[in-house]
């Protein structure tokens, strides 16, 4: 006996919501995109969507800690790295860098919300704390003899990561590069310019 042929669109579970989710607030802006039009985009029903989220703004939550959490995941990796600080903040753009590969449409959102809703201001605090977690180790390295004192570390950190989320803009997975060799070239041209 077989089953019988199950009629309609498949179901979607928390994660393809939230790729549809983010690839939509990515296009349109978080403002401009409502659970209608989400709900056309999956061809279910908003209560459907509902199932799995109470809101559009959970929806954000969730995909711009997906971005977050990676970056602090990279940051706690850090911070329990022994060694010269250059050589820990190298390795904190490193993973940053391989971090924005690899959830490239939630880094891409994370790094265009403006502060318009309660769940934008919160991730806004949080992008100000992991600035600070660069701009502590750029200070330690310059205090170590490591990076140019001519260079204030507020802004080294700044454009540091300047570099690192501009390759939103432009960055494409594509066959035959890696995200490691992307990884390499920001750390080759940041550091050279940067180590004393």
């Amino acid at each position: 006996m077989t089953a019988p042929a199950r009629r309609g669109r498949p179901g979607y579970d928390l994660e393809s919501l939230l790729q549809v989710a983010v690839k939509l607030f990515n296009e349109r802006g978080y403002d401009g995109t409502s659970m209608e039009d989400l709900s056309r985009k999956l061809g279910i029903t908003k209560s459907a969507i509902y199932h799995h989220v109470p809101s559009k703004e959970e929806l954000l939550r969730l995909s711009v800690d997906r971005a977050l959490d990676g970056l602090f995941e990279i940051a706690a990796e850090t911070a329990e790295l022994e060694g010269r600080a250059i050589d820990r903040l190298e390795h904190l753009v490193r993973g940053s860098v391989l971090v924005l590969a690899d959830r490239l449409p939630f880094v891409t959102l994370l790094l265009r919300v403006r502060g318009n809703t309660k769940v934008e201001r919160a991730a806004l605090a949080r992008r100000r704390e992991f600035d600070l977690v660069v701009t502590d180790l750029v200070k330690l390295a310059e205090a170590e003899g490591d990076v140019r004192p001519d260079v204030d570390p507020a802004v080294a950190a700044r454009l540091l990561f300047g570099t690192v989320n501009s390759l939103i803009e432009w960055y494409r997975p594509r066959r035959g590069s890696s995200a490691t060799e992307l990884a390499d070239a920001v750390c080759k041209m940041a550091f050279d310019g940067l180590r004393a």
